[in-house]
């Protein structure tokens, strides 16, 4: 898969089967999608290319732009859309004044002359361009007048109810990280790197890495306990992550910390790390004394170990 992005190259394709979006979280309802690009690509024996923009477009027209985080990164959907097989990905800079950009510019002067598209592709509730004018319908039209089929992929639904990145991010952010996983088709995760912390965790024999993300936008589950599986230093392990402010010690900083269950998993300052979310625990809750959250730390463990026996 070639990734371009509009500010380094405009690129030209002869044909192609394409989809536009910005994908936040690539979920299951974005996979069908994904799907049907790269088997419409094959029917017709063109490259598939998908089109989507950085940042995302809510983070530019939300003018609270910090309450706009992200379920995923561009690195990681970058290696969901290629294990679908895409054959190309162009990222345009999304900026106030592209924002402005009409649905009809946006077709005859980026798509149509860079990409020559036979086949596109989009979701029933897709929409781009300037006041959000350019509708599954506008397409449909401006497909038949230019000779190109429209192909609209229909919501997936869960028991019912259409699986959305709205849905799941509300889900991460209520700590049911079981649903989110369901819905994104893959495990919600974090990359991050390990910094130095108090040091706590080695005075309560249970060591911890800190972490923070990579990235400054990314969205965090609700605070509390969860069982997670990290991959770092090139090993895989379970662990139990606690997301909060450490309220047994009157802290107030919000951290992330990992006890990884595993003895070779040494010298991570400065490592990074794969953090996948698998279950939540238990709220984070303040503790009379340190002993007592030591008990409870180790309840929690011993929970985390009989959980991970499902996902092994």
């Amino acid at each position: 898969m070639e990734v371009f992005y509009s500010k380094e190259k405009q690129i030209s394709i002869k044909e192609s089967v394409l989809t536009v979006g910005s994908y936040d979280g690539l979920h299951l309802g974005h996979r069908e999608l994904l799907s049907a690009l790269v088997q419409n690509s094959k029917d017709f024996g063109i490259p598939s290319v998908l089109v989507t923009f950085d940042p995302h477009p809510r983070e530019i027209l939300n003018e609270k732009v910090n309450n706009f985080p992200l379920i995923m990164n561009m690195e990681q959907k970058l290696k969901i859309i290629e294990s679908h097989g895409v054959d190309f990905v162009y990222v345009i800079n999304f900026t106030k004044e592209y924002s402005r950009i009409t649905a009809n510019d946006f077709m005859n002067q980026t798509i149509i002359p860079q990409f020559n598209p036979k086949v596109i592709i989009i979701g029933a509730n897709h929409f781009f361009g300037k006041g959000r004018e350019g509708s599954p319908s506008y397409l449909k039209n401006f497909g038949k007048n230019n000779q190109i089929e429209i192909i609209i992929i229909q919501p997936i639904l869960n028991k019912n109810v259409e699986i959305s990145s709205t849905r799941i991010r509300k889900f991460i952010t209520s700590g049911l990280i079981e649903k989110a996983n369901y819905e994104l088709g893959t495990k919600f995760s974090i990359w991050g790197e390990v910094v130095h912390g108090s040091g706590r965790g080695r005075i309560l024999n249970f060591e911890t890495a800190n972490i923070n993300p990579l990235d400054k936008k990314q969205l965090l589950p609700k605070m509390g306990v969860y069982l997670i599986h990290g991959r770092i230093n090139g090993l895989n392990a379970f662990g139990m992550c606690n997301i909060g402010v450490r309220p047994t010690f009157s802290e107030k900083k919000l951290v992330m910390e990992i006890h990884f269950f595993h003895d070779g998993i040494t010298n991570l300052y400065g490592k990074k790390v794969n953090v996948e979310f698998l279950e939540r625990i238990r709220d984070e809750k303040k503790f009379p004394t340190s002993k007592e959250l030591i008990k409870q730390l180790k309840i929690d463990k011993q929970t985390c170990l009989e959980i991970s026996n499902k996902y092994k």
